[in-house]
């Protein structure tokens, strides 16, 4: 279970503040996938930051009754230099899971094979979001956050990252960003649209996507 109580993020712009949330509180239960769905720059991953504990608000807190994972598919705590196999022992450290169960997983999964030997900041975009994806799969969290990762490779890719989110959710729970209505129709049963600092919960995902796809008609 997540609670956002009172919740406010701004950021200064040349036209004053913009806010990301506005004194929102909002209760996502536990037990569900739910899309986190908005415009372009409307503080989807920002939202996904602050949930993270990686991004501190203005204002209000967010409470969990849960672990959380970081963002899945952000790749900013790795370290350049050292290897992928590296990263994700070092990893394994930090939440105490066993080293080479965690390497054999990400190895298995991600089909980075000898370039999982290869320092990451030899890696392309989509192979650092590939290793942050198998790590995070490879750990237990009550609850992950998703960002456009399950976008990530060819069809096969996909399919296999969409078939392991939806066996991690018998357990745990999910916030999912993507742009890819199809995926949120997949992958999710509910929906928060984020709309001029202002979040709004759907138990149907459908009547989500459908005031989704209404905003996004809007000229203003």
């Amino acid at each position: 279970m997540i609670t956002l109580r009172n919740l406010t993020k701004s950021f200064p712009t040349r036209r004053g503040r913009k806010y990301i949330v506005r004194d929102v509180n909002l209760h996502l239960p536990s037990g569900s996938a739910v899309a986190l769905m908005g415009r372009n720059g409307a503080g989807k991953s920002t939202l996904l930051q602050i949930i993270a504990g990686n991004l501190a608000p203005d204002s209000g807190e967010v409470i969990s009754t849960g672990n959380i994972s970081y963002p899945v598919g952000f790749s900013g705590s790795f370290h350049r230099d050292l290897t992928g196999a590296q990263n994700v022992r070092f990893i394994a450290r930090i939440y105490g899971v066993d080293t080479d169960d965690l390497l054999r997983f990400v190895y298995d999964f991600s089909q980075l094979e000898n370039q999982l030997h290869m320092p990451v900041r030899s890696y392309s975009s989509g192979m650092r979001s590939r290793l942050a994806f198998g790590i995070s799969m490879g750990l237990q969290f009550d609850t992950y956050l998703v960002d456009e990762v399950t976008s990530v490779g060819d069809q096969a890719f996909r399919a296999r990252s969409a078939a392991i989110f939806k066996e991690r959710m018998r357990r745990s729970s999910a916030i999912v960003v993507t742009h890819s209505l199809a995926e949120v129709r997949n992958l999710c049963d509910a929906g928060v649209i984020i709309d001029n600092g202002e979040l709004h919960y759907y138990e149907d995902i459908e009547e989500a996507i459908a005031q989704h796809v209404k905003n996004m008609k809007r000229t203003t």
